[in-house]
């Protein structure tokens, strides 16, 4: 493989669950949300809204039905990345536009040396609902994912997850 700081960077990212005390800052949090928002989207529709949350309640109370979320009672912050169904490209395009813009946090986040893990929200509909009423969120907003943030109380190392069977060329049954 072709050796390069930026795709070892990329390779070395990993979901971090277990943080410190440090809070994030502010300039930070903006930091991670200007990335996030230059993501690709669909018709360039950028349908995406983004909840910052520093609320221990609020956390708590997520934690309550989401049954992954436990260690957000560690996270400095979480945001919560949501889709707008009417500013959408076509029914259903939110989602991977959303991806993208949660996948973009991932990785901000690890350049400025903050621990991130995708909490899924999207599409287990009991879930959406309960976020929906926790946050306030519109009709028309669909929550996507909560992205927890902290700063790694520990590193974690890279695994190795380059498999080349799962590599097609021009059809599937060429491997």
């Amino acid at each position: 493989m072709i050796q390069n700081d930026k795709i070892d960077w990329i390779l070395q990212r990993r979901s971090i669950r277990k943080y410190s005390d440090k809070k994030i800052s502010r300039e930070e949090i903006d930091t991670i949300l200007k990335v996030a928002m230059y993501a690709p989207s669909a018709m360039n529709k950028q349908p995406w809204h983004f909840v910052v949350i520093d609320d221990r309640e609020l956390l708590n109370k997520f934690m309550e039905f989401h049954p992954h979320a436990s260690f957000l009672k560690y996270a400095s912050h979480a945001i919560l990345v949501c889709g707008d169904e009417q500013e959408q490209h076509d029914d259903g395009f939110w989602v991977m536009d959303c991806g993208a813009a949660t996948e973009n946090m991932l990785l901000a986040a690890h350049g400025l040396g903050i621990g991130a893990c995708w909490i899924g929200i999207h599409p287990r509909e009991k879930r959406k609902e309960q976020t929906k009423e926790l946050f306030s969120l519109p009709e028309h907003v669909a929550p996507f994912a909560l992205v927890s943030l902290g700063y790694p109380l520990e590193p974690r190392p890279m695994p190795e997850r380059y498999h080349p069977e799962k590599i097609h060329s021009n059809n599937w049954e060429n491997k």
